[in-house]
C-alpha cells in the first residue's frame, strides 16, 4: 500500500485532496503542521494542540541534536515520548540552519560544520549524520539534508547549492535505515525555474516517498514565491505528497494549494500569537490596540477555540499589558485553531469542486495581510 492516496482533484486548478498514512496515523491533506522546534509548540500542551485540530507536528533535528541530544531523546521514548504526542511527527533535517545560522557555520561539499548557538561547541552535519540522527529521533516523516540559499543569491552560489542538494539527497537515501519512516527529497533552486526543473528531475529519479519545495519565504516576496511554486509543484509526481517548507501566511497557503501543494508548516500562528497578533476570517487583529480595552467580544465570534469560548479581547489585551503569560498562550491557541479551520475549509472546497472560486474571493479579501506581515517582521520575531 502506498503511503499517499489522492482522493480528489479540483477541476479548475491544481488543488488536491489527499490522505497520507504514517506509522503514527493518517493525515488528511492539504494539512498545516504547527512547529515544535525544540520538542514542543511554544506555550501549548499536547492536549491543547490536539484540540486545535492539529494532525501532525514538526520538530527540528539540529535543535534536538544540540539539546537534549539524540541519546537522551531515544531514552525518553524517541520524539513521541519526549513530546507526549502520539500522532505523526515530521523532522526538518537541519538544512535550514545552514541558512539561518550562516554566521556560525562553514559549508563544504561534504557537509556543514556548525558552532553551536548555545555554547560554541563544534557540530558536524552531513547527509549521513542528518539522516541517521532522524532515524534515531523516530519521526514519521524525515527530510533530506539540503542547502537553503538566501535572497538575493548570486547565480553561481545558487547553482552550487542546488547541485549539493541533489548530491546530498542521494547520500541521504543511501543512509536511511528506518523503514517505518517516510523520507522526502527537497527541491532547491531559488526562484530560478530552470534550476528548480533540473533539481526536481534528478530527485524524482531517486524515488522518494514525498517531495518538498524548499528555499522560499526567505525574502523573495509573495509574487516570486507563488510563481516558483506554480512552476515547481506540477513537476512533482502526482502520486506523492508535496510539501512547501516554512511558508505560512494564509494567502500564500491558499495560492500554493491552488498550485498543487499538500503540506505546510510555519511558526507564524504561535510567533504572532506571542505578539498579540490574531488571525481571523475578517483579517488580523492587533490586540494591544487601545480600542479593545473594554471589548468583551471574543477574538472571532463563532470560533470554537478555548480563547474565544472563554475570554474577550479586552481581557486578553490586559494580560499582554501586564506581562501575564496567559495572553500569548490564548492568542496562540486561537491562531493555531484558525489555521486548522482554514485547512478544513480548503479540503471541503476541493471536495465540493468550489475551491478555485472560493480561493479567488479569499485572496482578494486577505491580500494585504502578506504585506502587513512583511512590514512587521522586525518586531515580531
Amino acid at each position: 500500500m502506498k503511503p499517499y492516496e489522492l482522493i480528489n482533484h479540483d477541476r479548475h486548478s491544481g488543488a488536491r485532496r489527499g490522505r497520507l498514512t504514517t506509522a503514527h496515523g493518517t493525515i488528511e491533506t492539504p494539512v498545516f503542521m504547527p512547529v515544535g522546534t525544540r520538542g514542543c509548540v511554544k506555550g501549548i500542551t499536547p492536549a491543547q494542540l490536539r484540540a486545535t485540530g492539529a494532525q501532525i507536528v514538526l520538530a527540528n533535528t539540529y535543535h534536538m541534536l544540540i539539546r537534549p541530544g539524540t541519546d537522551v531523546v531515544e531514552s525518553l521514548g524517541d520524539l513521541h515520548g519526549l513530546m507526549s504526542w502520539d500522532g505523526p511527527i515530521l523532522t526538518d533535517s537541519g538544512g535550514y540552519q545552514v541558512f539561518s545560522l550562516s554566521t556560525l557555520n562553514r559549508i563544504g561539499d561534504d557537509g556543514v560544520e556548525f558552532a553551536s548557538h548555545i555554547d560554541g561547541a563544534k557540530i558536524y552535519l552531513d547527509p549521513a549524520v542528518a539522516t541517521q540522527t532522524q532515524n534515531r529521533l523516530g519521526a514519521d516523516i524525515i527530510m533530506c539534508f539540503d542547502e537553503c540559499t538566501p535572497w538575493p543569491c548570486p547565480a553561481e552560489h545558487l547553482k552550487k547549492a542546488a547541485e549539493r542538494t541533489i548530491r546530498w539527497a542521494k547520500q541521504c537515501k543511501e543512509a536511511h535505515c528506518n523503514e517505518k519512516q517516510l523520507l522526502f527529497g527537497i527541491v532547491q533552486g531559488g526562484i530560478d525555474t530552470e534550476l528548480r526543473s533540473s533539481c526536481a528531475q534528478e530527485l524524482i529519479l531517486m524515488d522518494f516517498d514525498g517531495y518538498a519545495i524548499g528555499g522560499l519565504s526567505v525574502g523573495e516576496g509573495h509574487d516570486h514565491m507563488i510563481r516558483t511554486v506554480g512552476h515547481t509543484a506540477p513537476l512533482l509526481p502526482e502520486e506523492k505528497p508535496r510539501y512547501l517548507m516554512g511558508v505560512g501566511m494564509p494567502v500564500d497557503i491558499v495560492e500554493a494549494v491552488r498550485a498543487g501543494v499538500d503540506m505546510f508548516d510555519c511558526v507564524l500562528p504561535t510567533r504572532n500569537g506571542r505578539n498579540a497578533y490574531a488571525f481571523t476570517n475578517n483579517g488580523p487583529l492587533r490586540l494591544r490596540n487601545s480600542k479593545y480595552v473594554a471589548d468583551t467580544q471574543p477574538i472571532e465570534p463563532g470560533c470554537p477555540c478555548y480563547a474565544c469560548q472563554n475570554f474577550g479581547k479586552g481581557t486578553i489585551r490586559h494580560f499582554f499589558n501586564v506581562g501575564e503569560m496567559l495572553g500569548p498562550i490564548l492568542v496562540s491557541i486561537h491562531n493555531l485553531t484558525y489555521y486548522q479551520r482554514l485547512m478544513k475549509t480548503i479540503r471541503s472546497q476541493i471536495e465540493n469542486q468550489t475551491f478555485n472560486d472560493w480561493a479567488d474571493e479569499f485572496c482578494a479579501k486577505h491580500k494585504t495581510e502578506t504585506e502587513d506581515e512583511t512590514n512587521s517582521k522586525g518586531t515580531m520575531q
